[in-house]
């Protein structure tokens, strides 16, 4: 009942594929799955001869996917989230909707949104997935909905504007802006500005053509931006959702008061909308009216 029609790769393959990324060894692996080291070696094995590529590659210190490796890999957890979905509606009986995002939810709103969410969908779990990807977690099918505040280049996705948040400035508490009520553009453009162009609301099109940033500092997610405007290096650019949901020692937020506001959009596969899509937009508009 395990076996993928017309093919050799079966659930357990895939699980031990995704066990010894997530825990880093194959002994670690092993345990998390309550199975020895071998069988999981075998069963990477076996799909590996099933599918026809390397996948894993190990030395004496280290793990890593091949380039098939990582495509299987994300195909391999869209599967097992897709089972675990199916597994859980039909233990309990009930539906869940998983909302993703790449930087912060909603912000300030998000308590609220969680209350309100629990009183309009009593039978509907809520699940907040942080995903740093263009989509939000749409396109691997790891999230049902998403909070974007950068729309991705694809057209399967289909998405409505909910709301709009100020911009604010992220500095370390020694910076010289530190001392000010609010910064413009011009004043952050005087030194590095760390920026996820990928999935982060800030471009550099959001200054002048003549009167961009001297230096950018590409960053993979909201850790790694804290991490390097913590250390002194760079300012950033963010929406209001994350200078509230992220305060640090020896980090301020400032508004940048020249700057346009940050659009907030819900967002879906266009070819297998969500259920109850129009009244969780709705709850999603009210909270930013």
């Amino acid at each position: 009942m395990n076996r993928m029609d017309g093919m050799d790769v079966e659930l357990r393959h895939l699980r031990c594929l995704a066990a010894v990324m997530d825990e880093g060894t194959f002994t670690d692996a092993a345990i998390e799955l309550r199975m020895s080291q071998a069988a999981v070696s075998r069963n990477i094995a076996a799909l590996e001869q099933s599918l026809g590529v390397r996948l894993v590659e190990r030395t004496t210190r280290s793990i890593s996917l091949t380039t098939s490796g990582e495509r299987v890999l994300a195909k391999a957890r869209r599967i097992l989230s897709l089972l675990a979905d199916l597994e859980r509606d039909a233990r309990a009986g009930t539906g869940r909707v998983r909302i993703g995002y790449a930087w912060s939810a909603l912000g300030e709103h998000t308590t609220e949104f969680q209350r309100r969410w629990a009183a309009a969908f009593v039978s509907t779990e809520l699940q907040l997935v942080r995903s740093n990807t263009p989509t939000g977690g749409l396109s691997d099918g790891t999230t049902d909905f998403a909070i974007l505040r950068r729309l991705p280049a694809t057209a399967a996705v289909e998405h409505v504007r909910i709301g709009e948040e100020k911009r604010y400035c992220s500095m370390s508490s020694d910076d010289p802006l530190a001392a000010k009520r609010s910064v413009t553009l011009e004043q952050i453009a005087q030194r590095a500005v760390a920026m996820d162009l990928r999935t982060g609301s800030t471009s550099l099109e959001l200054w002048p053509e003549h009167g961009r940033p001297r230096e950018v500092i590409p960053i993979h997610d909201i850790e790694d931006w804290l991490n390097v405007i913590g250390s002194g290096k760079a300012r950033g650019i963010t929406a209001e959702s994350t200078a509230h949901q992220y305060r640090r020692r020896g980090l301020v937020y400032r508004p940048v008061r020249d700057a346009p506001p940050v659009p907030v959009y819900a967002a879906w596969i266009r070819k297998d909308p969500p259920r109850d899509r129009e009244r969780i937009v709705e709850l999603l508009m009210g909270l930013y009216r």
